[in-house]
């Protein structure tokens, strides 16, 4: 069995678990998305990318796929795109900024200059919160909090060229009383302190935080 016959057997298969009443015609979105990803595996066969080559060029697909630049984003990347809504001049004041600029070529990424000229960047999408205050079920999601502890600890310069992994801050959102009792069993959803425990870099490092916020 040559390998194009191998990813068709496969998808095939995943398409029959996905849906087992799936005839190959009818619209399934599951297995649209099987099919879509063989069209994409067909075409690296079809170009006869092999071995490295095929490294190569699954590690570029993936860069694409997750919104990734395929180069360094450099300082004169951000370039305002007059398409994108824009801050007044007083807007950015209120906010002590001289300019606050998203960048065309990554669009999770920001350049901000404050009034002194002092430039900085932030990756909205490089950190993710896991929450463990339950254990069995951890939660994710994106916190602005997480973000400036790693902005501070790895701060962006350019050029910037994003790792594929992201940063994942560890830590414990609860409610607790005006006496410091945990009470968040009592209030889910709603929480006014967060233990920041550690975290894990892209590398795979363990950096010790216990950072505690509360509101």
């Amino acid at each position: 069995m040559n390998m194009k016959n191998w990813a068709e057997n496969e998808v095939k298969i995943a398409c029959k678990k996905e849906n087992p009443n799936w005839d190959g015609k009818t619209f399934d979105y599951g297995c649209a998305c099987y099919q879509s990803a063989l069209k994409a595996y067909k075409f690296m066969l079809d170009d006869n990318h092999s071995g490295f080559s095929w490294q190569i060029t699954s590690n570029i697909l993936k860069r694409l796929l997750d919104t990734l630049p395929l180069t360094p984003i450099k300082d004169e990347d951000f370039v305002q795109d007059p398409s994108m809504p824009q801050s007044s001049e007083e807007e950015l004041k209120d906010r002590k900024l001289k300019s606050d600029i998203q960048c065309p070529r990554m669009p999770s990424l920001f350049r901000q200059e404050k009034l002194d000229g002092t430039v900085t960047y932030n990756d909205v999408e490089r950190t993710i919160f896991v929450d463990t205050y339950n254990k069995d079920h951890p939660s994710t999601w994106h916190s602005g909090e997480a973000d400036k502890i790693v902005d501070k600890l790895f701060p962006i310069t350019m050029p910037y060229y994003p790792s594929t992994k992201q940063y994942k801050v560890y830590g414990k959102s609860m409610y607790v009383d005006e006496n410091g009792n945990d009470k968040t069993k009592e209030h889910p959803g709603t929480f006014n302190k967060t233990i920041y425990e550690y975290l894990i870099t892209p590398e795979g490092e363990k950096i010790e935080l216990n950072i505690i916020k509360t509101c």
